[in-house]
This record gives structure tokens, sequence and C-alpha cells, in this order.
């Protein structure tokens, strides 16, 4: 989508919200949580078909996971925003070689998950019923997939977690907030009431998801990677996690951007698993 276009929609919320601010508000945070791509194309799902496919609910709706089976331990994998299963296709060879249990799912309204509109509280409730059910070892999320896991680690604590790997993770959803809300240019009616909806249903405000203020409890070893150059979450995101994330290591790389998904990092990444 075009910065015009962006802007356009934007401009013409901010006429709206002179009428409503709540319609527009709500019509924001909609537009917001609604992927516009995850849903698998043929060449990603030859990716996931050599995978165990099972389905499991969350409140009436179905969790799409994906099972190669192995003798190590057990990994979790989460993929971010706008992706699917399909992403970890560039480790799946490597982490199959170690032998280890590899499970993935797919987020709300991505890949054959259940959903029309993605949000990380809802995603971090996808990744606690998966946990529960096969109890991973170690738990991998990238981007907001690890911004989810944090949130899903510190509510229902997941004691067979014992390593949490984050790649590009954000450190707070309010930046994340923030940098949609600058996108779009909406004026202060909207972002006010954007605050006011999560506060009315999540019962905290914005700045109560922070995942790294959650990570300062964490006994789970920690994993932190991040690109200087990321586009999509500033690297600074990952200083102020790895600060408050005392039981953590932190790469950082050049070069990578957001994805992380140069071969160099997967030896490392194996590493620390292994430890």
């Amino acid at each position: 989508m075009s910065s015009f276009v962006i802007k356009s929609i934007g401009n013409a919320l901010n006429a709206t919200s002179l009428i409503s601010s709540k319609y527009a508000s709500k019509k924001a945070l909609s537009l917001f949580a609604s992927p516009r791509k995850g849903r698998y194309n043929d060449d990603q799902k030859r990716i996931i078909e050599s995978a165990y496919f099972e389905e499991v609910k969350y409140n009436n709706m179905e969790i799409a996971t994906y099972r190669w089976v192995g003798k190590g331990e057990t990994v979790l994998l989460a993929h971010g925003w706008e992706s699917n299963t399909s992403r970890w296709e560039y480790i799946l060879k490597d982490l199959k070689t170690q032998d280890y249990n590899i499970i993935a799912l797919d987020a709300p309204a991505h890949g054959r998950s259940d959903g029309k509109q993605f949000n990380a509280v809802l995603y971090s409730e996808f990744i606690n019923i998966v946990a529960k059910k096969f109890q991973p070892d170690v738990l991998m999320g990238h981007s907001v997939g690890g911004m989810a896991s944090v949130f899903c680690l510190h509510k229902h604590q997941l004691p067979s977690i014992k390593k949490l790997i984050l790649l590009g993770a954000p450190a707070h959803f309010t930046g994340v907030f923030d940098r949609y809300k600058s996108m779009m240019g909406f004026n202060n009616r909207i972002s006010n009431g954007l605050d006011k909806i999560v506060l009315e249903r999540f019962e905290q405000p914005v700045s109560y998801f922070s995942a790294a203020n959650f990570t300062e409890t964490f006994t789970a070893k920690g994993l932190i990677i991040h690109d200087k150059n990321d586009r999509i979450i500033p690297y600074e995101d990952a200083q102020l996690i790895a600060s408050r994330y005392k039981n953590s290591k932190f790469i950082s790389t050049t070069g990578f951007g957001h994805g992380l998904k140069d071969a160099s990092l997967i030896p490392q990444i194996i590493e620390f698993i292994n430890e």
C-alpha cells in the first residue's frame, strides 16, 4: 500500500472522527488488526506438506499446528505478522538434522488458523493452548510472534519452557501502536480513541503490554537477536529487552533486516538450544 493511499485513508478517518470519534477509532483499530496477507500460497503449502497437521481449539477457533517428529527437545515456532509457518523453511532442515521435535502454529487470521483479525494478546492465547498440548522445551518467536510469546509466558508461566528465542521482537505495544498512528497520520481524537478501546477490551492500558517489562521476571534462558538496520522494529527495542531480561544473551546483526533469515545465525541458534 503506497504512502499516498495510507495517508488518504488516515485523512478520511480523521474527517469521520469529527462526526463520530468512536466509529472512526473502531475502523482504525479494525484496519490495524486485519492482515492483508499471511494465508498460504501454493509454494508455501509445499513447505508444510511434510508435517503432521493437527487443529486444536481456543474459544471455538481452530488453531493450525504442524509437527515434524523428532526424538530431541521440543521446539515451538511462532511466526510474525502477515506470515505463516512457511517462514521457517530457512531453518527447518537444520532443526530436523538435530532431531528436534518441531512444532509450529499459524497465528489468528494467518495460515490455516481461524479468524479475520489479529492481535498479540489473542495470539498469546493460541501459543498457550499449543504449548500446553505439546510441552515445548524451547519457544522461538519472530517479530510480533516473539512479543506474543513473551505475553504468553508472562501470563501462563509454562514451566516446560526452559529457553526463549526472540527474533526481531518489539519491546512494547506502545511503540507498535505509535508507529501505526504516525504512519496513518491520525489526529488526537482517533489516537485517544484507540487507546480507550484497548483499555476497554483488555482491561489494561496500552502501556501495560510491555514485553521488555514482562521479561524482567523470566527464569527461562533467553536469546535475543536483532538487526541494527531493522526497518520494521527499531534496534532500540532489542536493547531495551536485553537490558531488562537478565537471564539472556543478545546478538546484534548488520544487514540481515527484519527477517533475520541469514544462514550464519542458524548455528548460533542451535548452539543456544543445545547448551
